[in-house]
Order: structure tokens, then C-alpha cells, then sequence
């Protein structure tokens, strides 16, 4: 299968590579024919920059619009839960970028390097200044697995992976898939994360795996995290503590990884409440999900907070500084989980408000702090989160959501990707807001 799964990637990236030579003279923007001031400028070619940049061309036209991002293949990265599960393939979760950027839309092939507020510019990696009227950032997040000691490099072992990045995802179908016998082990980073849900779902996934194959006896299941909870709206989490007792997995909390010693099979964490306290674990498979924090050009930048996310405004998404600039995603310090739900609701806030803006109107549309995670619990069931910035539920369906659903994982596993795919990055999803209304009659 990991063959099959190898050849599916190759195949994939190999149509991506034809498919952007082909589009590259609608889109990319480079040399002579640039142009060097757009209406409105998107920095990133994530789900919120595609989003955003759909919904602002239909606003201003697409010759206004244009988006700054350097990778060649933009990924549905929910999806990557299953696929380190062996359920879904890693070539399905990538598209060519130049086939998700908006028709007409300029796609300026580089990395934002430095930002001028003041003047109203962005230099690119590529020595080019762009100017705007409006900028949107939805740079994302950075992964830093090198902050753990024997990371990067421990991944040339086996029995280690990792579903938060492409190059790692396999990684953990393969150590799952050949597990034997001892500590599975499955970690949480000491930083904020993106989808927070992803390295406890893993987990679940596992164990439906190992006892599906017989093995699950002689595997000692752990899940070793630095925060005081298992999650963060009790709802959910008393849900998944019984889960965690009915199956017998251990839970240690504020228990942060430190360091992997890959060739020993050895992982090291610190005990958070007892600081200097270190322990060993040995392991037969470990599922590392790394440290994160803000892209590395906002840190120290004019758009930052004290922490280096960008400082916008949590009800508007309105920078708080400078009236022209917006964020969405995971680079923003907005106090929500950071996910691609949350994405969704954030870019309806943003396209009505910067709507008004261009009229000259005061923005009005507030972002709740919607976000959502659907908990995989098994190869056939989900807890569906959903929640507000204050940690209170916010459900769509008419049903008791901290129950374990297959309906729901058909939704995470089937329906979702489509809606992503041909919803979201089309900039005609905003969330399921209008859809709770109705299904809730009218109530909250």
C-alpha cells in the first residue's frame, strides 16, 4: 500500500508541475509585465488567502487582485488525520496551486519578506516592492520541529512520524502499520497549535487500528500533552475522557516534549509542574505533533503583537493599527482555535466588512470566534466540536454533538473536502452560521 501511496504522490506532484507550467501565463505575475500596485493585496496561498481572494475579485475585478504565495501545491491538510491512519491517500489532499487562485487573479510566485504600513507596501524574497490599497495577510502558521532536540533528523528513522506536515505523513501510517509490540506514544507541543484536535484524533485512530488487527493487547497507548485539559471545551472533553476510559488510554498531562532520540527509539519530556523533572520513554511507534508560532516576517514587523501573530482586532479582523489591513487564519493572535472552520466563519466577518469599507462605511459584521473540530474517534465515528471564543458550544445540528456520530465522520471524511475544495477556496462558504439559524429554529 505505501507503494501504491508513493506512486499516487509522484503522480500527483508530476500533474501539478504540468498543470502550473500550463497556467502559469494566467496567472503568475514575474519580469516586465508585473505590476507593481493592486486594489488588494492577499498574502498567502492558504485556504484563507484563496478564500479571500475569490471573494475580493468579485468585489474589484480580478485584474485588482493579487496573491503572494511560493508554493507550487496547496493542500487540504485536514485530510492528513486520515491519511496518517491509512484511510485516505496523501495524493488526494493536493491540488496545483495555479488551479486554486482565482481565474484572472495575479499570482505573484514569491514570499512576502518585509512589510512597509506606512507606505502601504510589501517586498517580496524576489526583490520586488508591491503597493495596495488594501492588504489581506493569511500567511498561516510555522511548523518547528527543530525546537525538539533530535528533530528534524529523527524522522529518517522509523517508527516516527508526524501528520502535521507532507513530508511526515506517511511516516505515521508506517509506524502504526508495523507496530508490534510496546509504548505508542503521541504528543502535544507547549505552543498554540493549529487544528488542537489533530494529535489526540491520531490517537483514536491508532487504537481503532491496533485492535482491528489484533495487536492492541500488547500496545501501551499514551498520550503525554503540557496542557492542564484534554480539551478545551469541557463538553467535549468529558466526552472524550470517557472514550479515553472505556479504551484504555493513558493520558499525562502537562507532560511537554523535549527532546526524540530516534535511533534508541527514546523520547524525553518535562514535567511542567515540577520543573527540572524529566522522563524517558521508551517507544515502539511515537506520533510528534511540533511546537508552532508565527511566520518569521511578522515576528518584529510593524503588524505584530508582543507574541508575533498579527494584531487585529478579534471582533472585525481589522488590524488594529493600520485601517487598510486585515488578517484571517492562523497568523492572526485572534483567541480562537485555529482551524479551517474557523477560516470559513472569518471570511464571511472579512467580505462584509471590507465591503463597507470600500464604501466608506464603518464595519459591522462581529466573528464570534466559530470554530470548529470534528474529533475523530474511530475509522467510523466523530465528535463534532464546534464552539465560540468563549469556550461555549456553538452547534449546527439539532443533536447532541458530544456524542460519537458516523454521520459525522462522513461529513469529516467525504463531505468536508468537497466543500472545501468547491465551497471555501470558490468564496461561497462562510460557515455554517445561516444553516444553525434554521436548524435551531431561529435560537441560538
Amino acid at each position: 500500500m505505501a507503494g501504491q501511496l508513493h506512486t499516487q504522490l509522484l503522480l500527483s506532484r508530476q500533474y501539478c508541475r504540468v498543470f502550473s507550467v500550463i497556467s502559469s501565463h494566467i496567472h503568475t505575475s514575474s519580469g516586465l509585465g508585473a505590476k507593481d500596485h493592486y486594489k488588494v493585496l492577499v498574502l498567502g496561498g492558504g485556504s484563507g488567502g484563496i478564500t479571500m481572494a475569490a471573494r475580493m475579485k468579485r468585489k474589484v475585478g480580478a485584474q485588482n487582485v493579487a496573491v503572494v504565495e511560493p508554493s507550487e501545491v496547496h493542500y487540504y491538510q485536514p485530510i492528513w488525520t486520515l491519511v496518517g491512519a491509512g484511510a485516505k491517500s496523501v495524493a488526494s489532499s493536493g491540488r496545483p496551486t495555479a488551479s486554486v487562485i482565482p481565474s484572472g487573479v495575479t499570482w505573484v510566485k514569491s514570499k512576502a519578506a518585509e512589510f512597509d504600513p506606512k507606505n502601504n507596501t510589501v517586498h517580496t524574497d524576489a526583490g520586488k516592492k508591491i503597493s495596495y490599497d488594501y492588504l489581506i495577510v493569511a500567511l498561516g502558521l510555522e511548523l518547528h520541529y527543530e525546537k525538539i532536540k533530535g528533530l528534524p533528523e529523527g524522522f529518517e528513522h522509523p517508527k516516527i512520524g508526524s501528520n502535521y506536515s507532507v513530508k511526515t505523513v506517511e511516516k505515521t501510517w508506517n509506524a502504526l502499520k508495523n507496530f508490534k509490540e510496546g509504548n505508542a506514544l503521541f504528543t502535544f507541543p507547549n505552543t498554540p497549535v493549529k487544528c488542537a484536535g489533530a494529535p489526540q484524533k491520531i490517537m483514536y485512530l491508532s487504537d481503532a487500528f491496533l485492535r482491528k488487527t489484533g495487536k492492541r493487547s500488547k500496545a501501551n497507548i499514551i498520550y503525554n500533552t503540557p496542557s492542564p485539559k484534554l480539551f478545551g471545551v469541557k463538553k467535549y472533553a468529558d466526552a472524550l475522557w470517557e472514550i479515553v476510559k472505556k479504551r484504555d488510554l493513558n493520558i499525562n498531562l502537562r507532560h511537554n516534549l523535549i527532546e526524540v532520540r530516534a535511533d534508541k527509539q527514546e523520547a524525553v519530556f518535562e514535567n511542567l509542574d515540577k520543573p527540572g523533572e524529566t522522563k524517558v520513554y521508551k517507544y515502539e511507534m511515537i506520533h510528534v505533533t511540533p511546537p508552532m508560532g508565527p511566520p518569521a516576517v511578522l515576528k518584529g514587523s510593524l503588524l505584530d503583537d508582543e507574541a508575533g501573530w498579527l494584531d487585529v482586532n478579534k471582533n472585525t479582523l481589522q488590524h488594529k493599527t493600520y485601517a487598510n489591513v486585515f488578517g484571517i487564519g492562523d497568523c492572526t493572535n485572534l483567541p480562537t482555535s485555529k482551524t479551517a472552520a474557523a477560516v470559513a466563519a472569518q471570511s464571511a466577518v472579512l467580505d462584509r466588512n471590507i465591503s463597507r469599507i470600500l464604501k466608506k462605511q464603518t464595519p459591522d459584521k462581529i466573528y464570534d470566534g466559530y470554530t470548529s473540530c470534528p474529533l475523530v474517534t474511530s475509522y467510523n465515528t466523530v465528535i463534532l466540536a464546534e464552539f465560540d471564543y468563549d469556550g461555549q458550544p456553538l452547534e449546527t445540528f439539532p443533536v447532541d454533538q458530544s456524542k460519537e456520530s458516523r454521520v459525522m465522520y462522513h461529513m469529516k471524511a467525504d463531505f468536508m473536502p468537497l466543500l472545501y475544495w468547491h465551497g471555501l477556496l470558490k468564496g461561497f462558504w462562510g460557515g455554517p452560521g445561516p444553516y444553525r439559524t434554521i436548524m435551531h429554529l431561529g435560537m441560538k
